[in-house]
């Protein structure tokens, strides 16, 4: 569902009615049927909504209407005005898209974007979406986001924390840890035999050797060195402002970033519309939009679906590829 005030109805209507342009596999809903059905009517489009009871019926259903397995909201749904009576439908709809998976009875989850303060008003106490399928995966590694477009994929080392706090929590350990989920990821789910990863550098020229900083030589390379010691294809430190441009990206195959913004910003500045987020090292597929709830769109039939779609197509391949073809 996502955050219902925002534009994850909208969008999933969007897709549903360019399902055969877009080759886009069957779906189904976790979401209150009437809402959607209300949404599409005031959207002008022509969605045909239908409840279904289990996910068995969607695949069959989904050529003439879009399947919805109902969730219950608390309130009615105002566009661009979250309620925190409704975080508890939210967070029940990631909750039974997780159990679907595991069992056995969908290929992937693909979540809306949320808004993270309505859900805390309503128990949430997880930084985002990512740590909480982790925790419903029972996992005690950090799983790894990794962000896709048409031809970039990047990894944020450190990620929803201050400029300041991802320098203080910038380690060896971590760097590792992430080359070898992602490299492990883009084998299994993305069917690349050898994954190149292109390693980043924290300061401005990858530190100068040491002019400007310690970061490269004390942690950065050490981890590089660990990672190509285990038979990894890891490369670097690279100075962060030459490695994505148009040759550059055509010499790896997922760029390793230290923070933040310098993995986003790329990604979102090659492909705004069509990028992906995507959770690597989860027991089961997760993709995702990359954008958030837009809440000053919602509703408003202004949403362009193209990340979504992106999301969907995405899930789809890895779960194939995950099933070995």
């Amino acid at each position: 569902m996502g955050e219902p005030a925002g534009i994850g109805g909208d969008i999933t209507l969007k897709a549903w009615t360019l399902r055969g342009d877009s080759c886009l596999p069957p779906f189904f809903v976790l979401d209150d049927p009437a809402r959607l059905a209300a949404l599409a009517a005031a959207l002008g489009l022509a969605v045909p909504v239908q409840a279904v009871a289990s996910p068995a019926e969607a695949a069959a259903l989904f050529d003439r209407a879009l399947p919805v397995l109902p969730v219950e909201l608390g309130n009615p749904v105002v566009a661009g005005r979250p309620d925190p009576a409704n975080g508890a439908a939210v967070i029940a709809s990631i909750d039974r898209a997780v159990a679907l998976v595991q069992a056995g009875q969908a290929a992937a989850v693909v979540t809306n974007p949320i808004q993270k303060s309505s859900l805390y008003a309503a128990g949430f106490r997880h930084p985002g979406h990512t740590e909480y399928l982790a925790h419903l995966a029972g996992m005690t590694d950090e799983p790894i986001m990794m962000l896709a477009a048409a031809d970039l994929r990047v990894v944020p080392v450190t990620v929803h924390v201050s400029v300041r706090d991802a320098v203080d929590r910038l380690t060896a350990g971590a760097i590792v840890h992430a080359g070898r989920v992602t490299a492990a990821a883009l084998a299994r789910d993305f069917g690349i035999a050898r994954p190149r990863l292109a390693v980043a550098g924290l300061n401005p020229h990858a530190g100068e050797g040491g002019a400007m900083g310690r970061e490269e030589i004390d942690v950065i390379a050490p981890a590089i060195a660990v990672l190509r010691a285990e038979g990894i294809d890891a490369t670097g430190p690279r100075p962060p402002d030459t490695m994505f441009h148009a040759a550059a990206r055509r010499g790896y195959d997922v760029a390793l970033c230290m923070y933040h913004d310098q993995a986003l910003i790329p990604v979102k500045t090659v492909d705004f519309d069509g990028g992906v987020n995507i959770t690597l090292g989860l027991p089961f597929v997760r993709t995702s939009p990359d954008h958030g709830t837009a809440l000053d769109i919602a509703g408003s039939g202004a949403a362009s679906p193209d990340s979504l779609i992106a999301a969907l197509k995405t899930a789809e391949r890895m779960a194939r590829n995950r099933r070995g073809g």
